[in-house]
């Protein structure tokens, strides 16, 4: 009678354990990646597009994965030289086509539907080298309709880019960056 009872608790719990399991899937076209560089002269305000993401969690577990790709080369700040630039010199672009960012853990809750607040740890992946990050996350869900924002800063100086400064227009080493993606969670 013990094993029948344990065996039909199990029966009702697995699909409640199934159903933490899900996957949020970036729309590119409607997400977009900003950056701001402070300057002596200016403050350089950009955008980079969305080439994909994917990213897996269980509500129940903090472990993450997946991956959002940006493409390095999709950099417009309004200015064609200084894109053409950031490509050649900076990013290095016929290199190193994309940056990338795999979330593989998370601190904190997500709700199955309304706001969350959590703490993405992961690998950002710039000129081919990872770095370790941590990036806190505002997180909405309405049905399977999903909105992430971040707000971070990239050491892009430490991270061994180069620093666009010359002669008197001199830059900081540190990029401001805001993330805005939409998409649909499923499991």
């Amino acid at each position: 009678m013990k094993s029948f009872a344990a065996l039909t608790l199990a029966i009702i719990l697995a699909p409640a354990a199934l159903a933490q399991h899900q996957t949020f899937v970036v729309n590119p076209d409607a997400s977009e990646v900003r950056m701001t560089l402070k300057t002596t002269h200016e403050v350089v305000n950009g955008t980079f597009h969305i080439q994909s993401g994917s990213i897996e969690f269980d509500r129940s577990n903090p472990k993450m994965s997946g991956t959002v790709t940006v493409l390095a080369g999709s950099g417009k700040t309004g200015n064609d030289s200084r894109d053409k630039k950031m490509n050649k010199d900076i990013l290095k672009v016929e290199q190193y086509t994309t940056v990338s960012f795999a979330p593989k853990t998370y601190t904190g809750t997500i709700a199955p539907s309304g706001d969350s607040t959590i703490q993405v740890s992961g690998v950002f992946t710039l000129l081919g080298n990872p770095h370790d990050l941590t990036i806190p996350m505002q997180i909405h869900r309405d049905g399977s309709k999903t909105t992430a924002r971040a707000q971070f800063v990239i050491p892009y100086v430490q991270w061994g880019l180069k620093n666009p400064s010359f002669l008197i227009w001199k830059a900081d080493n540190d990029v401001a960056m805001d993330l805005n993606l939409v998409g649909q969670v499923s499991n």
